[in-house]
């Protein structure tokens, strides 16, 4: 499954409005804490890969998200499944993967159409718009579908962001 996904910055209170008047459903708000690991056998900062254990509300999921397959987006193809966090993290441990990072930040979540919608106020770097689909084929139709959508917001292409939170994170310190 490809996950194809598009982040920018975006004033919330705004998007919010904006959100509204689309007809967009709120779906609700979590605290995510996210943290992600290195391989032993590969540098996953230089393979373009991400390992991560997802913590929300005491559940956590593990993801896989393989390297991007365009030069616009952040599409990845994408696998996830959920875990016991701690002994996830103490297996990866144990087999030589090392934390690379951890990313905190609060998300509201909405569904428009067949897209979720994601404000995320990330701690240490501010606030973003992600907008993300689903998908089995068509990365350049289901991508121009989102930027039309961003568009409404005043966000154009060149205002997409493909780096990680993580990467922009590690790089304010």
């Amino acid at each position: 499954m490809l996950e194809i996904e598009v982040k920018a910055r975006a004033d919330h209170q705004k998007a919010k409005e904006l959100l509204s008047e689309i007809g967009a459903k709120p779906i609700g708000v979590q605290h995510q804490r996210d943290t992600y690991y290195n391989a032993p056998h590969r540098n996953f900062e230089n393979t373009d890969e991400a390992l991560r254990i997802r913590s929300v509300n005491g559940r956590s999921v593990m993801t896989y998200k393989g390297k991007k397959l365009d030069s616009v987006s952040k599409t990845r193809e994408e696998f996830e499944t959920q875990v016991d966090g701690g002994n996830t993290r103490s297996i990866l441990l144990a087999l030589g993967f090392h934390e690379s990072g951890v990313v905190s930040k609060s998300r509201e979540i909405f569904k428009y159409k067949d897209m979720i919608i994601c404000l995320d106020n990330v701690q240490g770097i501010g606030e973003f718009i992600e907008v993300e689909k689903m998908s089995d084929s068509g990365i350049e139709s289901n991508r121009e579908q989102i930027f039309r959508l961003l568009e409404k917001f005043g966000i154009e292409e060149k205002d997409s962001i493909r780096k990680s939170y993580l990467e922009m994170v590690l790089e304010k310190k």
